[in-house]
């Protein structure tokens, strides 16, 4: 039976669309989005959930090509097919042009093409499917997976399915190559569980004494890699948890298998590469992301500072992990003091109340940092820092348990200092970080109240937690690296200020006319912000240049980062030498953080166009110092506030493992 609609033209008194509508219509349409294209991306690029370009004509789509990737489609021709049957199951009968006689058509599994499907180059054995491909649906890793079985995901061979990359056994190369000539070592299953170890204490000996999110002694028990018995009660540990710190220990390792995949232009690592993409891609797949618990916050606040700390990363991830954690808490109702009182568990507690406040602080520097809104209010929470007796450092008694590194921390204020400077700079991200103040400036009165803010800041807080003035002694790392941290983010804040008046300038100048009556009073609290910025740079940059030379940056979990480059930028801007403090620091950030070489190049180049004449500043060019000038009396990176620091002149740090390397 054929249905009138087919013949439009042949209805009685049907208005058609006339030749100017139709045009209409077409470009109507080319304004819309077009329509999504639902289940065309490749295996590759749905593993690692990238888009998937196709250029016309081409076999493989742009990732695979980049990547040396064959390109199937074995999920795609699955799940089509499944669609396929699905809806011949549901098609009315007198409508099948199959009839009763039609058979029953089985989908495949996914990656096992059926006999008679046609070969083609770009057909490939299980085994050269990209990582995640296989291991995203078989073998499935779980919640209960051993922590052996992911050891055999986290350091399978590398991702070569392109035969000009992979190498057989008949040509006497191994899979692994690409990592090194130790990394073949990794086949065997007893040097993957002595590797992971390794990792594993340097986690615990660099990372956790910045991050101390972890239980050292439940982990160790729980990871079940050294033999001892372990009741079958309990759980091993989260897949995604046990790759994120072994992906932490290869960025700062010195095991011999990574010094020798560090023998490469720029001395970075492809498997510590590797490993932070696998242990995102795991984290994805166990739906870290989408589902509250307490491992997944954990998990989450430590892959935010592992990746690529460049907030225009083309991966698209900087931030996300840290949303991922706020919204996790607060489903969890951890900002709920009533919710927290019911955690039974003292350990489960403390860790939440710790991630908590790491959370609330990070959200509100990281608004600060990158122009952004921050995603918590001062009103979302009422729960109380936890508190600690105070810590004898002193006592001798081998049978009472040293402090954690987050009681040290809380007991000498760092994280009420933190949470009191970070409600400045949530204050300052809602009112800067506007389209208004963008277009017309930022408001003389909020001036005033960010830098009274930051000034009593300081007056309360900075002898408390930064550098401390005439130290007698050496500092190890924890000590150096905790003080700096907390000083560098004072002074840093000034230079976040100093740029948005560059940038947006005064409301009150910017709106034309005659000049406000209060002209004199802006022009003197522009130059303080000016002053306060200078010293703040020069103060960092001191800072950075005593860690540098102890070696301690290469040892940072990407703590002191942003202080160096906003920093750093602010001194090329004006053209000062002292730039080449916070350029020598990036330089070893680059160790662990390859992003971090090219910021230090970029800031090079920018230094070297101001000393040849060019102009970087705008509304605050009246103020700023000139080019060359000379620096306040105070802003001797030893000087201000009566700072001065010493520390540990240990040169050669070690990272390998052992209990030796950092001296504590």
């Amino acid at each position: 039976m054929q249905h009138d609609i087919h013949y439009p033209n042949q209805q009685q008194g049907l208005v058609l669309p006339t030749p100017s509508m139709q045009n209409q219509i077409h470009e109507l349409a080319k304004t819309l989005p077009p329509p999504r294209k639902q289940n065309t991306a490749c295996d590759a690029c749905r593993a690692r959930k990238v888009k998937c370009n196709r250029l016309p004509g081409q076999d493989k789509c742009q990732h695979c090509l980049s990547k040396n990737y064959a390109c199937t489609h074995f999920v795609q021709q699955a799940t089509s097919e499944k669609k396929r049957s699905s809806a011949t199951s549901r098609r009315p009968r007198n409508l099948s042009s199959a009839g009763a006689n039609s058979s029953t058509h089985t989908p495949p599994k996914y990656a096992s093409p059926g006999p008679d499907a046609p070969s083609s180059p770009s057909t490939m054995t299980q085994q050269n499917q990209p990582l995640m491909v296989r291991y995203g649906f078989f073998p499935p890793l779980t919640l209960s997976t051993p922590t052996h079985d992911v050891l055999k995901f986290v350091f399978a061979p590398p991702d070569q399915p392109g035969s000009s990359m992979s190498s057989s056994p008949s040509q006497g190369g191994s899979k692994y190559d690409i990592w090194g000539d130790m990394a073949f070592k990794l086949e065997d299953a007893k040097f993957r569980s002595e590797f992971a170890l390794d990792l594993v204490e340097v986690f615990f000996q660099i990372v956790h004494t910045r991050l101390p999110l972890l239980n050292p002694e439940q982990f160790r028990t729980r990871l079940q890699l050294q033999g001892s018995a372990v009741s079958s009660n309990t759980p091993p540990l989260h897949p995604a948890l046990v790759a994120t710190v072994l992906a932490w220990g290869t960025k700062f390792s010195e095991h011999p298998l990574l010094v020798a995949d560090r023998r490469r232009p720029g001395g970075q690592s492809l498997l510590a590469k590797t490993l932070i993409d696998r242990a995102r891609d795991l984290a994805e797949a166990l739906k870290v992301h989408r589902i509250p618990s307490s491992d997944h916050v954990v998990i989450s606040l430590l892959l935010e500072p592992l990746q690529n700390q460049n907030p225009e990363d083309p991966l698209g991830f900087h931030g996300f992990w840290l949303t991922s954690a706020t919204r996790h808490l607060l489903d969890l109702g951890i900002n709920h003091k009533s919710v927290m009182a019911n955690i039974q568990d003292p350990e489960s507690r403390g860790t939440m109340i710790f991630a908590w406040w790491m959370t609330c602080i990070s959200d509100a520097y990281a608004s600060a940092y990158y122009r952004r809104k921050p995603v918590l209010d001062d009103d979302d929470y009422d729960i109380d820092f936890y508190t600690v007796d105070p810590v004898n450092m002193e006592v001798s008694d081998g049978q009472a348990p040293m402090p954690s590194p987050r009681e040290q921390l809380e007991f000498l204020g760092y994280y009420r200092a933190a949470h009191s400077l970070a409600r400045t700079a949530r204050q300052m991200s809602r009112q800067l970080w506007r389209p208004a103040t963008d277009s017309d400036g930022i408001s003389f009165e909020n001036l005033c109240t960010f830098a009274k803010a930051l000034t009593e800041w300081r007056e309360e807080y900075l002898n408390l937690v930064g550098v401390p003035s005439n130290f007698e002694g050496e500092w190890d790392f924890v000590s150096a690296v905790s003080s700096c941290a907390s000083d560098a983010t004072y002074h840093v804040m000034w230079i976040i200020l100093f740029n948005a008046l560059d940038d947006f300038g005064i409301k009150e100048l910017n709106a034309g006319g005659n000049l406000p009556h209060n002209h004199a009073a802006i022009d003197d609290v522009k130059r303080k912000v000016a002053d306060e910025a200078l010293h703040g740079a020069l103060r960092i940059a001191g800072l950075a240049g005593v860690l540098t030379s102890n070696g301690y940056l290469r040892l940072d979990p990407a703590v002191m980062h942003i202080s160096c480059i906003l920093a750093g930028t602010l001194l090329a801007r004006l053209g000062r030498p002292e730039v080449a403090n916070c350029i020598a620091g990036l330089k070893q950030y680059s160790y662990a953080y390859e992003e971090a070489g090219d910021q230090a190049n970029e800031m090079n180049r920018l230094f070297n166009r101001v000393r040849m004449g060019e102009q970087e500043l705008h509304h605050m060019a009246s103020v700023a110092p000139r080019v060359g000038g000379s620096p306040p009396s105070s802003s001797s990176p030893h000087s201000h506030h009566g700072h001065g620091m010493m520390v540990d002149d240990t040169t050669h740090l070690r990272t390998n493992g052992s209990s030796s390397h950092v001296r504590k």
